[in-house]
């Protein structure tokens, strides 16, 4: 798989596991303020899914979502970090380590295939990075 393929696949992968832990964490949450934020935050995650998955097949190429697996460990710790808070504090808590972890993958992705990958590629990496990051700082308003 060359450049392009698999930088988009990081961002199909990432942003399919934003849809999929914001769907869960939105009907946990009770708080009508943060759960408007989660639908907001929803939103982007779902449109970045889309481009990268309407450039993947624009581009020829398949588009590797998360395994199974996977999506059930991240059910399976979302109701187990819940169980016994519910609040916005902690919920905000959980994102913000994944946005971490998320702006840590695109960083290393955008340095590996800085000459490997086209510029609208790149750019929609870019995007889900500053995504990522500006969730981290609204995120915290919550704490």
């Amino acid at each position: 798989m060359n450049g392009n393929a698999e930088l988009l696949n990081f961002v199909y992968q990432n942003s399919q596991m934003g849809v999929v832990t914001i769907k869960q964490i939105t009907d946990i949450v009770e708080d009508e303020e943060f759960n408007k934020y989660l639908r907001s935050q929803l939103n982007e995650y779902e449109e970045i899914h889309k481009t990268a998955k309407e450039m993947l097949n624009k581009n020829g190429y398949d588009e590797k979502g998360i395994n199974t697996l996977d999506k059930i460990k991240a059910y399976m710790m979302i109701n187990m970090q819940t169980l016994t808070d519910k609040s916005p504090s902690h919920i905000s808590e959980m994102l913000i380590i994944g946005s971490n972890m998320g702006v840590i993958d695109a960083v290393k992705n955008l340095k590996r295939y800085n000459n490997e990958a086209e510029a609208d590629i790149t750019g929609l990496m870019e995007r889900l990075l500053r995504f990522e990051e500006n969730n981290i700082q609204q995120l915290k308003a919550f704490l």
